[in-house]
């Protein structure tokens, strides 16, 4: 079993959108760099840096990110530079892909937040999608499978 440390000092937001702009320069991203920043900071850290990103080099950081890497690992940092709610929004609209219809991950992220984090993951699934969860929810789910039960507490 591994440990994470978190470094005593950490960087100014500033100092690690340079550090990152530097990582992305070259033939090759320097990916540890790239790790080593955003795997140790918190979410609203990650917004500071995303924030600083875009003020010194006119440029989006998700969108460097997801033209720098690739697989899994660009899949997986992607996922951390949304804040909790955001992250769910985005993995449970994935889930519900209708050429990727994986229920057990949806119903994984949904079951296991409290009913106030699922109030403010539904608003962000909307604001970002522009539809009622519960509506892709019942189109994607209703195929071959039961009928989604919007009377259920999740719902109300």
């Amino acid at each position: 079993m591994s440990t994470l440390t978190v470094p005593l000092l950490l960087s100014s937001p500033i100092n690690d959108a340079r550090h990152l702009h530097r990582a992305f320069k070259g033939f090759r991203s320097d990916k540890s760099a790239v790790i080593n920043i955003l795997a140790h900071r918190d979410a609203a850290q990650r917004a500071l840096i995303q924030h600083e990103y875009r003020a010194l080099y006119a440029e989006d950081l998700p969108t460097r990110l997801s033209s720098e890497l690739s697989g899994i690992l660009e899949t997986a940092l992607l996922l951390w530079m949304h804040d909790p709610p955001g992250r769910d929004a985005m993995i449970v609209r994935q889930a519900l892909r209708k050429d990727l219809l994986n229920l057990e991950t949806a119903t994984e992220v949904i079951c296991s937040r409290t009913s106030s984090q699922i109030q403010v993951f539904k608003q962000h699934y909307y604001a970002k999608y522009g539809v009622l969860l519960e509506h892709d929810i019942e189109l994607r789910a209703s195929g071959d499978h039961k009928k989604v039960n919007f009377s259920s507490p999740f719902f109300l």
